[in-house]
């Protein structure tokens, strides 16, 4: 039960960025400075709270290196690539999309991790998976009434999915080396100084956000950021890498439903039927890994030839 409501929280905390996000473009919000205040205000708010708990900031080099690669590649490069995606394709398309995570996290794993294999029904899920993004991309919808551009929008996305799979590949490797909200905390606080410099380079200060506008980037930062971000580090340190990274395929449904609702965005052939088989080709893995994990505790709890025996 607690491993579903982790899972179901990361997921509305994700799911729903992207309304929040595409009603921060409208309302003004300057891309990279959205992602750049959003880091600001996470990596503060995490550390009043570690300082409430009287827990004193890590030196150990090896857990500043988590910190720092999880900064680069699970918080600063996906939410400014994601962001810029917004502005070209629904939150309900680029929500399609991001249920690629758990295929991408399969493949590497496969590679990275040796008890993490890909097997056959695994291999078979992402072919099935792949040919809805392809189905996607070659019908040119975007969920947008006008201004879509569907093909730089996947490329952004995918981006951003391969760099949040290799990312949570590799704090999977190193699970038990760190302390979850300690670790969301250096990610946030190495983000926000990369993130602000981006900022300042290529945007500048921005001096003239509405209150509507600040409003939704406290909303990105709480709901849509800092509780999902400790809810999938839990996870990693409760399941394998590919079934924490199964709440990438909940968020698309959140993504789909809120944009319908909220932002008026429109459900197409291409978004439907693309993302129907995204889905199945990310469901068909997560029975694969499931079984695989069922078998595997099943050979480990028999008895060996020897013990057997005796």
């Amino acid at each position: 039960m607690q491993i579903w409501a982790a899972l179901l929280g990361a997921a509305a905390g994700w799911g729903t960025t992207g309304v929040a996000t595409r009603a921060a473009l409208d309302a003004g919000v300057p891309p990279v400075a959205m992602v750049a205040i959003r880091s600001v205000i996470a990596a503060a708010l995490l550390l009043a709270v570690l300082l409430i708990r009287s827990k004193p900031i890590t030196r150990d080099p090896q857990r500043w290196l988590t910190g720092a690669v999880m900064a680069v590649f699970q918080l600063s490069l996906p939410f400014v690539l994601f962001t810029l995606a917004y502005q070209y394709a629904s939150a309900g398309f680029v929500g399609m999309l991001v249920a690629l995570i758990p295929l991408a996290t399969a493949v590497i794993a496969n590679f990275v991790l040796p008890d993490e294999p890909l097997t056959t029904a695994k291999t078979v899920g992402l072919i099935i998976a792949f040919a809805g993004v392809g189905f996607l991309l070659l019908s040119g919808d975007s969920g947008l009434a006008e201004g879509g551009r569907p093909l730089l929008a996947a490329v952004l996305s995918l981006g951003a999915i391969l760099s949040i799979s290799g990312s949570s590949i590799f704090a999977k490797g190193r699970a038990g080396t760190y302390e979850p909200m300690e670790l969301t905390w250096m990610q946030f606080t190495i983000g926000a100084v990369l993130l602000v410099l981006v900022m300042v380079m290529f945007e500048g200060i921005p001096t003239e956000l509405s209150a509507w506008g600040w409003a939704l980037v406290v909303y990105l930062t709480v709901i849509g950021s800092l509780i999902p971000f400790l809810l999938y580090y839990w996870l990693l340190s409760q399941v394998s890498a590919t079934k924490a990274s199964l709440v990438g395929y909940l968020v698309p449904l959140v993504a789909l439903g809120t944009g319908m609702v909220l932002l008026d965005e429109r459900i197409q052939l291409g978004i439907v039927v693309g993302g129907t088989l995204i889905l199945a080709g990310v469901i068909l893995t997560d029975r694969s890994e499931k079984r695989r994990v069922k078998a595997a505790g099943r050979a480990a709890e028999s008895p060996t030839p020897t013990e057997s025996t005796i």
